[in-house]
């Protein structure tokens, strides 16, 4: 084992943010790593390395989720795994995920130093994908760690440019049995650290957070079918326009979502049409359709009432309506004694904290169906995440660690 170092938990923290950012570095100084591209490839390999220069032994399991294992003194069946997610959205930040995986290396390292040898095991992850931005899946690594998902969920998938999600995952050498199986019957609980990606605990001068429940999520994506012609010529009563439908649509779900005021969020954030010509009326158009909220039944009324919206202006404006749902997890609650032990451990510490819902999906949710689970947050700076912009003070990045140092001592060490 190694785990000696001189440096300062920030200089730690900082250095590891900065080495981990510059795999798919983009010109505007965020990052893109899209699951099994040649950079989220470049960025595992690296990782993996990085992991055993700091002592641990790594390990990848067959669709490419990377493990750091620090083996225990006397349990040994049970694994405490804590990380999160190396992939990114398309120029987004530098702390998305990545926190997650460094704060929990830089812990068990440092625990190690201290204190040895932990009782339990314990095991980091760079979970391979989160995001769903390459291919309309998400949460492919914890899904498998887990079991909800096989290699049948992902035959069908294509990204933007055509390539298969399973040629991906070959072409980066997964997939093909030479790894260990993905799915885990050993793991005794899930610890996962991110940054808040919203504004309330920087508002509310809060440097920790324990999340007691994650919102569900619904993504469709909706396609609507006109007819192209003349923009010159086609007088407006008879025209089939499918963009002119998607306006309706789209204004009318972010209306009344704004409407609610109950926390419900609705967004359309990708839209396309064809021919996408100046003087051409669309033929086509498809959109995404976001929606997020903590209950199940509101969430599903929610939608109900969307499309039937939806397909009564379709039928008024003479165009097709096809909704493809391409995801649907609902609300999951973490584990009650955990988030407790968690609030517990920092008002020991005299750290300003609290306890909230996350309006963002996390891997966290995936495991929470699972076994015992906690989601912790640190702040964001004004909230902006998915964005080179994303940025999240030193020294609250500091008392992460230290948060999952006390957690993860007080789970494998007592």
């Amino acid at each position: 084992m190694v785990f000696r170092t001189s440096m300062t938990i920030r200089d730690e923290i900082h250095d590891l943010i900065e080495w981990l950012a510059s795999f798919g570095k983009t010109e505007s100084g965020g990052v893109t790593r899209l699951l099994y591209n040649e950079t989220w490839l470049k960025a595992q390999r690296a990782l993996k390395q990085k992991m055993e220069e700091l002592g641990f032994r790594a390990y990848f399991d067959d669709v490419g989720n990377l493990f750091a294992r620090l083996d225990g003194m006397e349990k040994q069946d049970k694994v405490i795994l804590t990380g999160s997610h190396i992939d990114t959205v398309v120029d987004g930040g530098k702390y998305d995920g990545a926190f997650g995986i460094i704060c929990a290396l830089i812990a068990v390292g440092r625990l190690f130093q201290q204190y040895g040898q932990p009782k339990q095991p314990i095991e980091v992850v760079s979970l391979c994908e989160e995001e769903g931005s390459r291919f309309h899946l998400s949460y492919w690594g914890s899904g498998n760690i887990t079991g909800k998902y096989t290699m049948k969920d992902a035959e069908g998938l294509v990204d933007a440019a055509g390539v298969s999600f399973i040629d991906a995952m070959h072409s980066a050498g997964f997939g093909k049995g030479i790894y260990p199986r993905a799915a885990r019957h050993d793991i005794s609980c899930f610890l996962e650290t991110h940054i808040e990606q919203g504004q309330t605990m920087e508002r509310e001068g809060k440097s920790w957070a324990a999340v007691s429940h994650i919102v569900g999520q619904r993504r469709f994506m909706i396609e609507l079918t006109g007819e192209s012609n003349h923009a010159g010529t086609t007088p407006m009563i008879l025209r089939r326009d499918a963009i002119y439908a998607a306006a309706q649509m789209i204004r009318h779900v972010v209306r009344t979502a704004k409407q609610r005021k109950n926390g419900l969020v609705a967004t359309v954030g990708q839209i396309e049409a064809k021919p996408n010509v100046g003087n051409v009326i669309a033929g086509s158009c498809r959109f995404s359709l976001d929606v997020r909220y903590h209950e199940s039944n509101f969430l599903d009324q929610f939608c109900q009432k969307t499309f039937d919206a939806f397909k009564e202006i379709a039928e008024r404006e003479n165009v097709a309506i096809e909704v493809k749902k391409w995801m649907d997890a609902a609300p999951v609650a973490m584990d009650p004694r955990l988030t407790n032990s968690n609030l517990r451990l920092a008002e020991e510490a005299g750290i300003a904290y609290k306890k909230m819902v996350s309006g963002a999906g996390h891997d966290a949710q995936v495991f929470g169906t699972y076994c015992p689970t906690a989601l912790m947050f640190v702040p964001s700076h004004e909230g902006i995440s998915h964005s080179p912009k994303e940025y999240t003070k030193i020294e609250d990045l500091e008392v992460g660690v230290r948060m999952v140092m006390k957690i993860l001592y007080h789970l494998a060490y007592e």
